[in-house]
């Protein structure tokens, strides 16, 4: 076996026996000139060694001082001092470049600032957190057990779940103004929470634990509360959208092992969800949530009561001359329609009507009947002879029923002036509930248009003119506005708020036409009246001029309008053009 060089010289140097036998073996003279090559090797590689290490030092040496004099003598001279600008003479572009987390209310005018609810969810967390992985439990429980056995899994929990002490928080917030029954909130939330959940799985004897942890979530959600109702909370459903992607980012334990360090996993998994959620919830796209019934919140009809005023008997006398001129006034409790008006009968105490009426009923367990007979007066306030009410739950449905009523002066039924005579009223009631496909259905429209009532003509309609409401009324003497509504010569008014800068009528009028009414107009007129001003009893605070023909190719608008001869007034008008088709 050939013996390495190393190995040679040092049984060379310390074996002479050993080396005259491999003189013997090798030959004398192939022994020396391998010595010989041995020797000149080590000469050459110490001389190379030494001048190597010279020539590293003096080459870096000489490197540095050539590198100092180019830089401290080739300078460029075209470099000028940096302008220095306050904040103030910046543009958004760049504050918003210089500040990346600069809150929505201070860079968009059009949001509001929402510290009061920073601070109310930062003292409400720990409870919110509590309440919210509670709901969360219950809402996943029924659905995890409904799913498990598909996949031949034993069964999956909860080992934790909190959302921690970082709370949500909201940048800003912009509401929209809109003219319909509704409520549109756009906030910008933020939450780089620190939360803990651990959810457990269990299949084929085996268990594995996911833990997600670090949650960031920055989203731009669209919250839509409507239809707003007279119901507590005020609102049939919510719904939510999202603007844009949101941004979402969080760790992954997988059996204690960070998911997420596996390349390319992470990328995947936060486009795979932004794509996920956008497809499901990016606007137009929507999550429901229902609150409660639409149908019921909103009272929508029900059906039909029909009302045969047939007569009166023994009415108070009003007159001076010893006689009385009666109507009928019929109006529905919780309703906003006008009141249904007999015809006079002049100076006669047990008048004959028998005159039918058609009402509405949107909730017969709480409405009632208001009946009340007056005196017409052809100068001055119509005196009222007496009253009234028939609870609409006393009235069994699809039977008609007759009913003798004493006219009282008021519903206390412990006043003493209740006891005195003032007359009788006989009427015929019959409930008609809508059948099942009549009654209208959750999915409709909550703006749609009502179709006319029977009895519209086929080539005409229902003109439905709803007042809601006014804003930044002023008056030189006085402000107790009420609505003056004039079409085609007939006149209807809203009640008079008093003392009231920015008045809500919610009030409906109805106007029943033989033709559209392509063409016209409705005079809309503010005004103000006063007993205590003499001088200026009476005062306009505004009007407009609404032209029709929208409604009429609409069959709906509800908007808001600058009055005429008003420096900032406004009034909210909502017009329904209905026909029976």
């Amino acid at each position: 076996m050939p013996l390495s060089l190393p190995l040679l010289i040092m049984k060379l140097s310390k074996n002479r026996t050993w080396f005259h036998g491999f003189v013997q073996k090798r030959g004398k003279l192939r022994v020396l000139l391998n010595y010989w090559r041995i020797e000149r090797i080590s000469e050459m590689g110490f001389v190379s060694s030494v001048m190597g290490f010279f020539g590293f030092g003096v080459g870096i040496t000489i490197g540095l001082v050539i590198g100092y004099y180019l830089f401290i003598y080739f300078q460029p001279s075209d470099v000028k001092d940096p302008v220095i600008h306050p904040l103030v003479e910046q543009d958004s572009q760049t504050l918003e470049r210089l500040l990346p987390e600069i809150p929505l209310w201070v860079k968009n005018p059009d949001f509001d600032r929402v510290d009061w609810l920073n601070k109310f969810i930062e003292i409400m967390w720990p409870y919110l957190d509590k309440a919210i992985c509670k709901t969360a439990k219950n809402i996943a429980k029924p659905i995890i057990a409904e799913q498990i056995p598909k996949y031949k899994i034993e069964s999956v929990e909860f080992e934790a779940l909190t959302l921690g002490s970082l709370p949500l928080t909201f940048q800003g917030m912009k509401v929209y103004n809109t003219e319909e029954k509704e409520l549109i909130m756009e906030p910008s939330m933020k939450w780089a929470g620190n939360p803990n959940i651990t959810i457990a799985a269990k299949a084929f004897g085996l268990r594995a634990t996911v833990q997600v942890v670090d949650l960031q979530v920055f989203a731009s959600p669209r919250i839509t509360l409507k239809p707003l109702v007279p119901t507590f909370p005020c609102f049939a459903k919510i719904l939510i959208s999202l603007m844009e992607k949101p941004h979402v980012d969080f760790g992954l334990k997988l059996l204690g092992v960070d998911a997420m360090s596996i390349p390319g996993l992470y990328g995947f998994v936060q486009e795979l969800i932004k794509d996920q959620v956008a497809n499901m919830y990016l606007w137009p796209q929507t999550l429901e949530v229902p609150i409660m019934d639409p149908t019921k919140a909103m009272k929508r009809p029900v059906g039909i009561l029909n009302v045969k005023v047939v007569r009166a008997m023994k009415l108070k006398k009003k007159d001076l001359l010893g006689a009385s001129d009666p109507y009928v006034k019929l109006k529905l409790t919780e309703d906003k329609l006008q009141s249904k008006k007999t015809t006079v009968k002049h100076k006669n105490l047990d008048p004959e009507w028998n005159e039918d009426f058609n009402l509405v009923i949107k909730d017969p367990q709480s409405q009632a009947l208001k009946v009340n007979v007056y005196d017409w007066e052809q100068v001055g306030k119509h005196n009222k002879i007496g009253l009234n009410v028939i609870p609409l739950m006393e009235l069994t449905p699809d039977e008609p029923k007759v009913m003798t009523l004493d006219l009282l002066k008021n519903m206390d039924p412990n006043d003493v002036q209740n006891e005195k005579s003032r007359g009788q009223i006989v009427l015929e009631l019959m409930y008609k509930p809508f059948k099942d496909d009549e009654v209208p259905k959750e999915t409709e429209d909550l703006n749609a248009v009502e179709k006319a009532p029977e009895g519209t003509p086929e080539s005409g309609g229902l003109l439905v003119v709803i007042v809601h409401e006014a804003q930044d009324l002023e008056g030189k003497h006085h402000t107790n506005p009420q609505v003056r509504l004039v079409f085609r010569g007939e006149e209807k008014r809203t009640k008079p708020v008093k003392k009231n800068r920015d008045p809500r009528w919610e009030e409906e009028f109805q106007f029943m036409l033989e033709e559209p009414p392509t063409n016209d107009r409705i005079h809309v007129e503010v005004v103000s009246t006063s007993r205590m001003c003499l001088l200026y009893p009476k005062e306009v605070l505004g009007y407009v001029d609404i032209n029709l023909s929208d409604v009429v190719t609409n069959k709906r608008t509800n908007e808001r309008y600058h009055l005429i001869d008003s420096k900032n007034g406004r009034v909210q008008i909502e017009l329904q053009w209905r026909t029976s088709s």
